[in-house]
């Protein structure tokens, strides 16, 4: 892509990052705009201190940008289920820990241009622990999760079940055509639609807009 495309689509991406982060400041959001990745992980490290609990549900975002490494280097206690050494009855238990952690870290599936937040889960862990704790929620979205509102947002939703179930190796029916047809199976991840209007009452709710795609 040449510098020209490269730019265009940067101030583009920023226009849209921004005019998200204004609403969702009305929405008592603290929210800022980074235009990449490596400023959205300089930006949670602001957040989160040194030597303190963090939970990290399922996110390829947080992930991607590298928080998992930076936070365990700077002697955080970091709980996440994805690892594949747990046994059934420590993945439980550890999907508890993350809940329970001094900060809550996590990305959305989509979000609406005035601000709305919405999620799709399997267990359902990830919806409750972003609806309500007593830790710090932060959230890392990418411009590629803006929707124009809330139908087409739960839509946008939808398209990140077949790439995680895939990465489960579930043979859903989403695998097998690569979008959700809202199936009956018993391996099926898409079990729990949260939407946050606003930040919920009583609790510090932090949203890093970033200026790049990432996640799915």
């Amino acid at each position: 892509m040449s510098d020209v495309f490269k730019n265009a689509r940067s101030k583009a991406n920023e226009a849209l990052g921004q005019s998200v982060v204004k609403e969702l400041k009305k929405k008592e959001y603290e929210a800022v705009y980074v235009p990449t990745k490596e400023a959205a992980l300089e930006e949670v490290l602001k957040i989160i201190p040194e030597k303190v609990s963090v939970g990290v549900p399922g996110s390829v975002t947080i992930r991607e940008i590298g928080a998992m490494e930076k936070l365990k280097e700077r002697g955080c206690t970091v709980y996440q289920h994805w690892d594949p050494s747990l046994t059934p009855e420590t993945r439980a238990q550890r999907l508890m820990d993350e809940n329970c952690a001094d900060y809550f870290l996590t990305s959305a599936n989509a979000i609406t241009r005035d601000g709305k937040i919405i999620n799709i889960d399997g267990n359902g862990n990830r919806v409750s622990g972003m609806a309500w704790g007593r830790n710090t929620l932060i959230f890392v979205i990418s411009v590629n999760k803006v929707a124009p509102d809330i139908e087409s947002a739960i839509e946008r939703s939808r398209t990140a079940s077949p790439p995680n179930a895939a990465r489960l190796n579930y043979n859903t029916s989403c695998v097998q055509t690569g979008h959700c047809v809202d199936c009956d199976s018993k391996a099926r991840i898409c079990r729990a639609l949260l939407i946050l209007e606003r930040a919920t009452s009583g609790r510090k709710t932090h949203v890093i807009m970033v200026g790049e795609d990432l996640g799915f």
